[in-house]
């Protein structure tokens, strides 16, 4: 003890304050220095709180340090290198190895993290715990037949280095091993410390060779006191790969524990700590617990509504069924592989766009909840101060008596002095209650209203996807007429050839100027339940374009679809189509308020979450179950797997889960009163919120999944024929012909695709190129791409049109598709939502009301004040602001983005692959100038003109925050 306590005073001055317990100024900051007894006193709160902390190692340790300890044990047996100590007698045959281990911190440690931190300083000292390292050789000793390892040495300077205030720390260590030890090709790490860390790297040198084998980690490291004995060792490879076959023989059990460490046993609740890659169903998006209303199916595993598989967390069921799985308390995590959570900069990042939107969120939230009110747009100026003011003036009364806005909800307080009061605001209240003004708007006030805008988005909007060649006339549907009415369109030549340009519309669809927005039978399924759903009424509906003489798309009519009442009936058909006259005017706005509420429920539910997200997650299990991190295809892989497990662990909580609640996922255990009552008052955050399907919202995206999901139509190139957007041709670049040829999504994507296409051919090549069959005898790569089918998109897995892989051709085909959906989709489809959907009016995510009809007194209340009507029909104030915090967040870049041409630096040893990834890196260069010329160019429309905002969605590099450019490596927001 006298020892410890000779430690600890040693460390003494480093220790904050207000002891281990808060934050706080360091102690002789915090003490008035004049006074004697002040001296006297503070000398005393500091024996205490250093005989204190001995006392807690002392306990801490104890266990650990009795010879039936774990970390003694070891030890002993494993006769350690301790730390500080590299002047040994070594023989002159023996190697001195050095390694510099870097490692990141936390960006905001709990006061607990904080407190165990100096403990482990302490223990660390004294050598009860320490952070220990062993090579692992890649040769096999030839006595034992075993690999070869090296004997563990101990983390340097760690408590020296406690105190240290940086984003990242060096340490050192070394070891001594035999001439003939071989090169390093692992690094086993053992954490005998009570708190993890995030290892970044090591790097070695030989004392007889300059040359470093580099060992990239990223991983975070678990205390050992988590696992049963034995110690629990983590292994990190060094930058070569190897596919399975020339795997050294040093190598070959610790790749294949490795992976099998990572597969777990499917059993159980997955711990926060643990790195277990599993597979299970949608079982989890409801809360029954709760009431019936807040119960949902079951999505996947079963053929009414198939879906992809997510990663398995074990939660305990439900109570009222057995089959669906529990939600997570409010306050806690939904589990994710450790390392697939964020970063420390990322998390930094996100945490504080999340209080940015929930600010913009808090006083529409607060009069809604508190009030009983759901306050009404009265006027598009009203929408306009949601960017100039922040608070709504309707949300804003005055004080008769001193003209001061206050809040009705909380007398005495105004409403900005009330935000004030949260700790994160202060003085800043103003500025964070305003949303930025989306690029649109700031271009042109009244956009959004311009036909020729409506069309110019389906192509380079916020989803340019969906949009077909028209090839019949009328378009007809595939459901059955008995129950959803009349299959054929009531559109009729006779509305739409007077805009046609002359054109007879079978000259029309000859010359492929007809086109399409048809979610018809997508929605009608769903119409009476929707429409039976309190505030919520849609219609299946039909959207019919013309390309004109000047490239631009125009809408030429839209069908507006109800189910009939009764099966056998008709159903209800209405087409409108664009007029001057006022009240047709009118009535067009609102047919077209319709579409771009079916559109933007498709683009959230199947564009943006099941095509990137939910597809994409089958893909990152099968990568770590399947693949080595020795393997070529998993180094290759890496980047554009980052952080999507981790964003869709919280969508399933938060986005597309039953009353889901973004607020209930950030800890407020230990905040004021005042912001704890701003988080109960945000309330619900969701996309049945958002949405005009509701409740439905995850059903429709299972539909179209089951109806027309495949994964070789994920292929840019396949996807645009599918539509008849594009048909082959061997003189057009990239070997396509485009049906319009400025369509900026595919004809940037193409660029993208064509880039992909070649950095994956030369990459595959090196390790594939040799022998026409190493690709089927790859059993990683082919178990990996079996469990893709058969696992994670189970429910398709008798499908014909899954691609075979055989050759490196197929290999190329389906690596660039994966990339394809995770970068350049998803930024298509992901970064332009605030530009576009950040204006209610411009893009509403839900509508309130049916067209009136004439003779009904809603078409009387249309009539008096078609503005008025309009409005109602779009979201209220507090449903505008929850779509506005989500699509703000999801808009934005992190510091730490990797896009497309960027990856970690050594991220292998292969110079072939270097010079490979070099040459698609100046690529992205080549890409950025030819999309920054297109823009310059008069010609196109759809990208350039008085008020068109540049189409950047997939301009390679960009800035963090909200920039409308940039395609990330990974579907990392």
């Amino acid at each position: 003890m006298v020892l410890l306590m000779k430690s600890v005073v040693g460390l003494h001055h480093s220790i904050p304050a207000e002891g281990l317990w808060q934050r706080g100024t360091s102690l002789r900051d915090s003490q008035h220095p004049f006074s004697r007894t002040t001296r006297l006193r503070v000398a005393s709160k500091k024996r205490s709180r250093i005989a204190h902390l001995a006392e807690v190692v002392t306990k801490i340790y104890t266990p650990i340090c009795s010879t039936s300890g774990r970390v003694k044990q070891t030890q002993r047996e494993s006769s350690v290198q301790p730390a500080g100590s590299s002047r040994f007698s070594n023989s002159p045959r023996d190697l001195i190895l050095k390694a510099i281990v870097t490692l990141s911190r936390k960006p905001r440690p709990s006061i607990s993290e904080q407190f165990l931190d100096k403990v482990d300083a302490v223990a660390d000292r004294m050598g009860f715990a320490n952070i220990l390292l062993r090579l692992v050789s890649k040769e096999i000793d030839p006595k034992t037949g075993v690999e070869k390892r090296s004997k563990p040495s101990a983390l340097r300077d760690w408590a020296e280095k406690a105190n240290v205030v940086a984003d990242k720390l060096q340490y050192t260590v070394e070891w001594t091993v035999p001439m003939d030890f071989g090169s390093p090709g692992a690094v086993v790490v053992l954490n005998n410390h009570q708190n993890e860390f995030y290892l970044e790297s090591i790097s070695i040198r030989s004392s007889h060779n300059d040359e470093a084998t580099y060992f990239p980690c990223n991983s975070w490291i678990q205390p050992d006191k988590l696992s049963t004995y034995p110690p629990t060792e983590r292994v990190f490879f060094s930058n070569e790969v190897h596919v399975p076959s020339a795997t050294p023989p040093g190598l070959r059990v610790l790749r294949e524990k490795e992976l099998k460490a990572l597969r777990g046993d499917g059993k159980g609740a997955r711990k926060d700590w643990e790195r277990i890659y599993d597979y299970a169903t949608y079982n989890d998006l409801g809360d029954p617990d709760k009431g019936s209303d807040l119960a949902r199916p079951t999505l996947g595993g079963n053929s009414k509504l198939p879906y992809p598989r997510r990663c398995r967390t074990g939660r305990p069921p439900t109570k009222t069924d057995p089959n669906l799985e529990s939600r997570v308390e409010v306050g806690g995590r939904i589990y994710v592989p450790r390392d697939e959570c964020f970063d420390p900069i990322k998390e930094s990042t996100f945490i504080d766009s999340c209080m940015k939107g929930l600010m913009h969120k808090l006083a529409p939230a607060m009069f809604a909840r508190l009030t009983d009110k759901n306050f009404e747009f009265s006027s598009f100026g009203d929408i306009d101060k949601l960017y100039s003011e922040g608070i709504p003036s309707s949300m804003r009364p005055k004080n008769s008596e001193t003209n001061e806005t206050s809040s009705e909800i909380f007398p005495g307080y105004s409403v900005p002095n009330l935000i004030r009061q949260l700790p994160f605001i202060g003085n800043s209240s103003d500025s964070f209650s305003k949303y930025p003004l989306p690029e649109l708007l700031s271009k042109d006030k009244f956009a959004w209203m311009r036909d020729e805008e409506f069309g110019r988005q389906m192509l380079a909007g916020q989803n340019p996807s969906t949009i077909e060649c028209l090839k019949v006339f009328p378009p007809v549907s595939e459901l059955d007429p008995e129950v959803y009415g009349n299959r054929e369109s009531a559109m009729t030549a006779e509305q739409i050839e007077g805009q046609l340009e002359g054109l007879t519309v079978e000259q029309a669809l000859q010359e492929k100027k007809l086109f399409i927005l048809d979610y018809h039978d997508l929605f009608m399924p769903f119409v009476n339940a929707i429409n039976n759903l309190e505030g919520r009424k849609t219609y299946a509906t039909r959207t019919l374009f013309f390309l004109d003489k000047e490239n631009i798309l125009k809408p030429l009519a839209i069908e507006l679809s109800l189910p009939p009442a009764t099966k056998g009936a008709k159903g209800s058909q209405r087409v409108f189509t664009p007029g001057n006259e006022p009240t047709n005017y009118w009535l067009w706005q609102l047919a077209k308020a319709h579409v771009c509420s079916n559109d933007s429920g498709h683009h959230q539910l199947v564009s943006h979450w099941l095509r990137t997200h939910a597809c994409t997650e089958p893909y990152i299990i099968a990568t770590h179950r399947q693949l080595s991190t020795l393997h070529p295809i998993s180094k290759f892989l890496r980047p554009h797997l980052r952080y999507t497990m981790e964003i869709n662990g919280a969508a399933r909580m938060n986005l597309i889960a039953a009353d889901g609640v973004i607020a209930s996922s950030i800890d407020t255990s230990e905040a004021d009163p005042v912001t704890k009552l701003m988080f109960k008052l945000i309330g619900t955050l969701s996309l049945e919120t958002c949405f005009t399907p509701g409740k439905y919202c995850m059903e429709m995206s299972s539909a179209v999944y089951k109806q027309k999901w495949r994964f070789d139509m994920e292929a840019l190139p396949a996807d645009l024929i599918r539509r008849g957007m594009a048909e082959k041709d061997a003189n057009s670049p990239h070997g396509l012909k485009l049906m319009i040829d400025d369509y900026p999504y595919a004809a940037d994507g193409l660029l993208l695709w064509s880039a992909l296409e070649e950095w994956v051919g030369d990459y595959v090549n090196i390790y594939y190129g040799h022998d026409a069959r190493s690709v089927v005898d790859d059993y990683e790569l082919q178990k990996w791409w079996a469990e893709i089918r058969y696992v994670g998109h189970a429910d398709k897995k008798h499908e014909p049109w899954w691609p075979q892989l055989e050759t490196k051709e197929d290999l190329v085909q389906i690596l660039t598709t994966m990339l394809w959906m995770t970068s350049g989709h998803h930024a298509a489809v992901n970064f332009g939502q605030f530009t576009y959907g950040g204006y209610i009016p411009n893009h509403p995510c839900l509508t309130r009301k049916l067209v009136p009809e004439e003779g009904t007194a809603e078409f009387v209340e249309f009539i008096r004040n078609p503005q008025s009507f309009f409005l109602s029909m779009l979201p209220n104030q507090e449903q505008a602001t929850v779509m506005m915090m989500i699509i703000e967040a999801l808009s934005a870049h992190s510091p730490d983005e990797e896009y497309l041409g960027e990856r970690k630096a050594r991220w292998t040893s292969d110079r072939t692959a270097l010079d490979a990834f070099k040459r698609f890196t100046e690529t992205m260069r080549s890409v950025e100038t030819e999309i920054e010329r297109r823009n310059k160019n008069s010609r196109l429309k759809n990208r350039n003109g008085a008020g068109v905002p540049p189409y950047e969605l997939l301009f390679p590099r960009s800035g963090p925050g909200i920039t409308g450019r940039g395609v990330p490596n990974s579907v990392s927001i």
